[in-house]
C-alpha cells in the first residue's frame, strides 16, 4: 500500500472464531469475526497505531501477526536481515527463532511479571530460551538493558512487588528490547498507569525507538496516546480498518464518519470546541454483523449502498490516505 520497502506486510488477514452449540455434537452456530479482511504495511523505524472502540480487533490482529494465535487466512509476511517470512502459515515449530525478532510488552505490568522470578531472571528469560548468553553474559546484557529503560541494575536481585506499576512496566519494556527485535507490539502498554507515568513510558519509548531503530506497533483506545507517539494510526471497527492515515491528518481532518464520532467523544480541555458527531447506539456485534457497512446503523451519513454493500479500504487520489466508506467511492 505504500512504495517504501516494508518490515511488515499485512494482507486479507483474518480470523474467525467459532460458536459451538451445546450438546454432543456441537455444532458451529455462529462465528465471531475478530479479524475481517485487514491489509496494511508497516515501515521500519515507524510507530503505526491501532485504535477503536473495545471488541474492534486490535488486540486480536496484533496477537494474530504474533502467531500469539494461529490467523483463519491471509498473509503476514516479515522482511528482515534480507529474509521474508510467511508468519501467518508458517508452521509452529518455525515461530520460535522468530520470537527474537517480535515482541509484545503487555497491558498489565503487575501480572505480566513472574512474582516468583528476580527483575534479572524475567528480563534475562529470553537469552537463556534462545540460548543467546551464559550467565555471565546475560548478567551484563540484562543490566546495560535495564540502564537503557531507566533502571538501575543493582536493582536486579528484587521481585516484582518491590517496584511501582511505571517501574514494572519499564521491567517489561527491557525483557521485550533485551533481543533486539525487529519490531515490537505494544498492546495497551501504558493504559494501567498513571497519567503523570504514561507520560514518562511513553517519551521513553520514543528515545528507545531513536536509539534503537525500533519499530513499534502500539494497541491503544486512548486517542491522546495515538496521537502522542504514533505516525500513522490505523482506526478499527468490527474487525476491519477504516481508516489509515498519517496521525495528524486523521486528527485534523478525520474522514470516515466513525473516525469523527471517535475524535469528537474524546474529551477537549476547549469548552468552546463543538461535537461534530455524537455516536448512537451500541458496537457491532462480530458474530452477527449487519449487512453492508457494519457502522451504518450508527452513521449519520447511512444510505442505501451502506445498508447493502460493505465498502473495501480504498486510497483516497495520491495520497497516504486510505478509508473504507462509500461517501468516497462515488456511491452515495
Amino acid at each position: 500500500m505504500i512504495a517504501r520497502q516494508p518490515l511488515l506486510t499485512v494482507r486479507n488477514l483474518c480470523k474467525y472464531f467459532p460458536i459451538k452449540s451445546k450438546g454432543f455434537f456441537k455444532k458451529t452456530v455462529a462465528t465471531v469475526r475478530a479479524v475481517d479482511d485487514v491489509s496494511f504495511d508497516l515501515l521500519p523505524g515507524e510507530t503505526l497505531g491501532l485504535v477503536g472502540e473495545s471488541g474492534c480487533g486490535k488486540t486480536t490482529l496484533s496477537r494474530s501477526i504474533l502467531r500469539a494465535i494461529k490467523p483463519t487466512s491471509g498473509r503476514a509476511v516479515l522482511h528482515v536481515d534480507g529474509q521474508t517470512y510467511e508468519l501467518a502459515s508458517m508452521p509452529s515449530r518455525s515461530i520460535k527463532p522468530l520470537r527474537r525478532k517480535m515482541q509484545m510488552i503487555f497491558q498489565d505490568p503487575f501480572s505480566s511479571l513472574n512474582p516468583r522470578m528476580t527483575v534479572g531472571d524475567i528480563v534475562g528469560e529470553p537469552l537463556k530460551i534462545h540460548g543467546l548468553a551464559n550467565a555471565s553474559q546475560r548478567k551484563d546484557i540484562v543490566a546495560d538493558t535495564l540502564k537503557k529503560v531507566g533502571m538501575n541494575p543493582d536493582q536486579m536481585n528484587r521481585y516484582p512487588h518491590a517496584f511501582s506499576g511505571g517501574q514494572r512496566q519499564r521491567i517489561g519494556i527491557a525483557r521485550a528490547l533485551v533481543m533486539h527485535p525487529a519490531f515490537v507490539v505494544a498492546d495497551e502498554a501504558v493504559s494501567a498507569l498513571d497519567v503523570s507515568v504514561q507520560a514518562q513510558v511513553l517519551n521513553l519509548l520514543k528515545d528507545l525507538q531513536a536509539e534503537l531503530n525500533l519499530t513499534y506497533i502500539f494497541v491503544a483506545h486512548n486517542l491522546s496516546v495515538i496521537r502522542h507517539i504514533c505516525d500513522r494510526a490505523a482506526v478499527m471497527y468490527a474487525g476491519r480498518i477504516v481508516e489509515l492515515a498519517p496521525t495528524e491528518e486523521i486528527f485534523n481532518d478525520p474522514k470516515h464518519p466513525y473516525t469523527k464520532g471517535l475524535i469528537s467523544a474524546a474529551p477537549s480541555a476547549d469548552p468552546d470546541v463543538k461535537l461534530d458527531f455524537k455516536m448512537t447506539g451500541e458496537v457491532a456485534d462480530p458474530a452477527r454483523l449487519p449487512s453492508g457497512c457494519a457502522f451504518h446503523p450508527r452513521c449519520y451519513a447511512c444510505t442505501g449502498a451502506c445498508r447493502h454493500h460493505r465498502p473495501e479500504l480504498m486510497q483516497l487520489d495520491d495520497t497516504e490516505r486510505y478509508v473504507a466508506c462509500h461517501l468516497f467511492k462515488g456511491m452515495i
